[in-house]
């Protein structure tokens, strides 16, 4: 019997994940899909982030389920302290003026509790060191963490963490894992070390870099990782359909969308695919005669074709008209709140729907959603048989 999330009525199967993009400023949407699925009564057994995503994940795996929202409240107010709501007339220009001044100033000073420029700047710092291949400092960040989430908790309670990031030496990804790997501050930094903004951190001998360099979702390792029937919640930060740009700014916005939204959308549509391939494939084995079951070619495919139900509910961050390119590094208290609450208000309109998915992890199928014109819709491409 499935289990059923408290207050949505909606059977939960035997692994719940949450998958959290990297993004920068982008990630308070994040926090607001995760407020609006605790209220929901949906508990995670697994979170597994990338950059942005990685620092939420750390959150919500090293705190009481019931305390990790207002941690995560303090990060982001804390993030954004420097740049304070004010009253901006209600027009897109003045919102886009207002957003750009933010982030401009996000550049030159850096952000509270996050990041802050070098001095001396990397020019005269030591060849090859992480001085000399960034721009701003992440020790604050380090201290925020530390403030905020129980290692001891991120490594030995019930929730697992994931968080990727990139060998500078060798370009290989590497997920740190706690069901393998003891996880502290500096797996998230490395996580989330953009260059050449982010200095690389080193683990282990070896300097890291932001896992977006290489993949900007862990769906593939979760899923990778998985041997149970799973309902992921996958958070995009970056829509992959837009409109034709009329100036750099859009152009600019609209580069970096599908430059980042591409991959997940691949990734995520392929497994699905593939979960559903390997279900033919397995009912196409079954009817073969007792005297080819036994061959050891069949006995082989069917171990590979071995999968449990995927479903996967592709919740996309689709930015105001006012968010520009900028926006990702934009950490103001009232672009914050705005993408707060577009956070929460995609849970919502993905559970006004919420019977489609809850009849497929019902029946043990795979699918993959989105949430679309408000509601929760079955995403095309993905059917096999």
């Amino acid at each position: 019997m499935p289990r059923r999330a408290i207050r949505a009525a909606l059977p939960l199967p035997d692994l719940v994940v949450l998958v959290l993009q990297g993004g920068g400023a982008l990630g308070a949407f994040q926090a607001g899909v995760y407020e609006a699925l605790i209220d929901l009564g949906i508990e995670l057994d697994w979170v597994a982030g990338i950059s942005i995503g990685a620092v939420n994940a750390a959150i919500i795996a090293g705190n009481e389920r019931d305390q990790a929202v207002g941690k995560m409240r303090e990060f982001w107010e804390g993030v954004s302290s420097a740049l304070p709501s004010l009253p901006t007339p209600d027009s897109d220009w003045a919102r886009e003026w207002s957003h750009m001044a933010a982030a401009g100033q996000v550049m030159a000073f850096g952000v509270p509790g996050f990041f802050t420029p070098r001095f001396p700047p990397p020019a005269l710092a030591e060849r090859q060191t992480p001085e000399a291949v960034s721009f701003y400092d992440t020790a604050p960040l380090a201290a925020t963490l530390d403030r905020l989430v129980d290692w001891e908790r991120v490594n030995k309670g019930k929730v697992r963490l994931s968080v990727g990031a990139v060998a500078v030496e060798t370009g290989n990804f590497r997920y740190f894992d706690t069901i393998c790997d003891t996880i502290d501050a500096r797996h998230i930094l490395a996580s989330g070390a953009l260059p050449p903004g982010l200095p690389p951190v080193e683990i282990d001998g070896h300097w890291y870099w932001d896992g977006g360099l290489v993949s900007n979702t862990p769906l593939e390792h979760v899923v990778a990782a998985a041997d149970d029937d799973m309902l992921v919640f996958q958070v995009d930060l970056f829509p992959a359909r837009g409109e034709r740009p009329h100036d750099l700014e859009q152009a600019w916005s609209r580069e970096k969308d599908i430059r980042y939204s591409s991959r997940t959308r691949r990734i995520s549509d392929g497994l699905v695919r593939r979960r559903k391939e390997h279900r033919l494939i397995d009912r196409m084995l079954a009817k073969l005669p007792d005297e080819f079951a036994g061959l050891a070619e069949v006995k082989a495919v069917r171990r590979m074709v071995e999968s449990k139900a995927l479903n996967v509910v592709q919740l996309i961050h689709e930015p105001p008209a006012w968010q520009t390119g900028a926006r990702d590094f934009e950490f103001s208290r009232s672009t914050m709140e705005v993408n707060w609450a577009l956070g929460r208000a995609a849970v919502e309109a993905a559970m006004k729907d919420g019977h489609l998915l809850a009849e497929s992890i019902a029946e043990g199928r795979s699918d993959s959603f989105a949430v679309q014109s408000g509601g929760l819709k079955p995403k095309p491409g993905t059917d096999v048989g």
